[in-house]
Parts: structure tokens; C-alpha cells; sequence
């Protein structure tokens, strides 16, 4: 396997100030094209450095920061690994792309909340009985889950799953569905900074809840579009406190959008 800037695979040599981030940024960015194999070994730091043009401790903290996600591993004298394929180690990509503030992740968290939207208020016109009996279980039991973290986002990932099967529109379900990992990263994230974060949540998921189960579609948007932007300031407050290489610009990135 081959990395170097010449085949195109990591892109022009690197010119920002930010060298460690944007090494990291170029090799996820690798990771999420497909083309890695489980175990396939990178090239050397030496190499990888001459391809983008920047200092090899700016390659070694890049790589140390992946190895502490699980993207690489590191084995003294033999070099660096890619540990897993892609689609396994989705959930740490897309928390390290949304600690670099990543373009392509961030336009994930703007597309899900674009989605969650318009399936809360497709349920609140297509809800039956049986859907909001289930919806308002789940919200109890997120909020009788309230200082155990694991129940707590387990909870809540299946309230929006269900939600979306409630939708009835098999398309939008689908496409929630295949971002459960950015789900379930979002939530872990944002949902367990604190108790009263915690708190919020659950009022935020009952205040959708209410506008599914008396049929107002107005409601039920307007209850998730509150949820979506505070469940997105409260991903980045806890993202923020984890920022690689104490990177400001980064932050100021996701609220520029």
C-alpha cells in the first residue's frame, strides 16, 4: 500500500499552522475511503512526512492521537497499523471528525437534525396507539435511567429509532438508521456532561412526545428542531473540553457552520 502525495491518496502538501490536526484530518479521511484493509501497515513516519510536507513529530502526535482512538495501532519497531476496517471503527471516526471539526461530519449533524425534523412531525400525523404507548415508555425509561450513562443513551437512540419507524416513510427511517453510529457518538457525547444536561434532555423528548400524541405536526417539529439545536451545542460543549492541540479555530468552525 501506498499513501504518498504523488497517487493523490492524502491530498496536496500540508499548509496550515494547525500541522498535527490537519495530519490526523488527512489520514481519518483515508480510513473513511474504503481502501484500507484491516491491519495493512502505513507507511513510515519519515515517509509520511516527505508526502505532506511537514516535521515528523507533527506525524508522530497525529498518530498517537489515532492509536488512543483505536484507528491505528502502534507496535514499537514494526511501525503503524490500521487496526480495523472502516465500517467497525465508524463510531471513533466520526468522534475524531467531529473533534477536528471535520466538514463531512459536521454535515452530518446538519443533515440529522434536518431528518429528525421532518420525521417528528410525519409521526405526529401517522402516530398510533401503540406508537405512543412505546414512545412515552422510552422517555420514562430515559429519565428513570438518569445517572447510569449506557441505559441512559441506549434509551434515547431508540426513542429516535422509533420515531422514525412512526414516520411511516421508509426512506428517511432508513437513512436515520444508517447513522446510528453518529447517533449514538452524539448522544453519548452530549447527553451525559451532567445530571441536569440529563434533565433537559428528557424534557426536550417529552416536549416531541406531546406534540406526536396530540397529532400537531407543528408541535412535534418545533419540540425536535429545540432538541436538535440544544443537543448539538451540548455535543459541542462536551467536545470542546476534549479539543486536540487546544485548537480554538476548530471550535469556532462548528458554530460558523
Amino acid at each position: 500500500m501506498t499513501l504518498s502525495r504523488p497517487n493523490g491518496d492524502l491530498g496536496d502538501r500540508i499548509q496550515r499552522s494547525s500541522v498535527t490536526t490537519e495530519v490526523a484530518r488527512r489520514l481519518l479521511d483515508y480510513v473513511r475511503s474504503g481502501r484500507v484493509s484491516p491491519g495493512e501497515r502505513l507507511p513510515s513516519e519519515r515517509q509520511l512526512a516527505a508526502d505532506l510536507g511537514v516535521g515528523r513529530s507533527a506525524v508522530r502526535e497525529a498518530l498517537a492521537a489515532l492509536d488512543m482512538l483505536g484507528v491505528v495501532a502502534t507496535r514499537q519497531g514494526s511501525g503503524s497499523f490500521f487496526s480495523a476496517d472502516a465500517s467497525s471503527m465508524l463510531p471513533q471516526t466520526i468522534e475524531w471528525g467531529l473533534m477536528l471539526g471535520d466538514r463531512h461530519t459536521v454535515d452530518l449533524v446538519e443533515a440529522r437534525s434536518q431528518i429528525e425534523i421532518v420525521l417528528a412531525g410525519l409521526a405526529a400525523e401517522r402516530a398510533e396507539t401503540a406508537d405512543i404507548e412505546e414512545l412515552t415508555r422510552l422517555v420514562a425509561e430515559m429519565e428513570s435511567s438518569i445517572g447510569d450513562d449506557a441505559q441512559l443513551v441506549d434509551a434515547d437512540l431508540r426513542f429516535h429509532l422509533h420515531l422514525a419507524t412512526t414516520a411511516g416513510n421508509s426512506v428517511l427511517a432508513e437513512v436515520l438508521r444508517g447513522i446510528q453510529a453518529l447517533l449514538r457518538v452524539w448522544i453519548a457525547r452530549g447527553l451525559t456532561v451532567d445530571d441536569d444536561q440529563a434533565h433537559n434532555t428528557v424534557d426536550e423528548h417529552r416536549a416531541i412526545l406531546a406534540g406526536v400524541a396530540a397529532k400537531d405536526r407543528d408541535a412535534a417539529r418545533a419540540g425536535m428542531s429545540e432538541h436538535m439545536e440544544s443537543a448539538a451545542g451540548r455535543l459541542y460543549k462536551a467536545l470542546a473540553a476534549h479539543q486536540p492541540n487546544g485548537d480554538d479555530a476548530t471550535a469556532a468552525s462548528w458554530s460558523a457552520g
